[in-house]
């Protein structure tokens, strides 16, 4: 369902969705720079399928982009720290107050952008965030401050995130006593996750997907 997040005295869009029962644990997705479109949206339903109240929001007010040229024009537009932190903060704190959600601590799941936000989140409120999924993408945020373990799903030959500055990062993580379970899918491109891209890899992302909802149930 489309409901309304307050942020900053205006309102912003968001999907979200109930699992078949009801209720369940919160998870927090954040899309793609292709912005909420309707493959996040149907995501969003496919994670509640799971048992999960999913809650996506619309970090880019609306707006989105179907070619690379259009999205990057779009992050250049629409990548305002401030704004984007404020808005992934209110969906957090919308979903932890929903009566639908059981779970005292979200996990949070994020593509290429919107990975660099599940980090961010994890980092700001670490007591909030009891796990964080990283699809091809990855920031340096500030680690010594997570508390949540983190899964993370690359490829080795990613022209948008180097594979090396990967690596690099995530054992820097392990380093400081993170718990972090890294998967390499070797040859795969960028976006090979989402069913929308000709990118897209049916039986990586069904092995992703399987370890995610592994990893999420276990830890939230």
């Amino acid at each position: 369902m489309d409901i309304r997040l307050d942020v900053k005295d205006s309102e912003v869009n968001a999907v979200l969705a109930l699992p078949p029962g009801g209720s369940g644990p919160g998870i927090l997705l954040l899309h793609a720079w292709w912005g909420l479109n309707p493959y996040f949206k149907e995501l969003c339903e496919q994670i509640a399928a799971q048992g999960f109240v999913c809650l996506a929001p619309d970090l880019f007010q609306g707006e989105t982009a179907k070619t690379r040229e259009e999205a990057e024009d779009l992050v250049n537009r629409r990548d305002d720290d401030e704004y984007i932190g404020s808005v992934v903060t209110a969906a957090k704190d919308h979903l932890l107050a929903h009566p639908a959600c059981t779970s005292e601590k979200v996990g949070v799941v994020g593509f290429s952008f919107g990975a660099a936000w599940v980090l961010v989140a994890a980092s700001k409120r670490p007591e909030q965030v009891g796990a964080g999924v990283l699809f091809y993408g990855i920031w340096r945020a500030d680690f010594e401050s997570i508390q949540a373990p983190f899964l993370g799903h690359f490829s080795d030959v990613d022209e948008w995130e180097p594979y090396d500055n990967t690596v690099k990062l995530i054992d820097e993580m392990d380093e400081i006593g993170l718990d972090v379970e890294f998967h390499t899918y070797p040859g795969q491109p960028h976006w090979f996750m989402e069913s929308d891209r000709p990118e897209y890899d049916a039986e990586a992302a069904k092995l992703a997907w399987d370890r995610t909802f592994t990893f999420l149930k276990e830890n939230l």
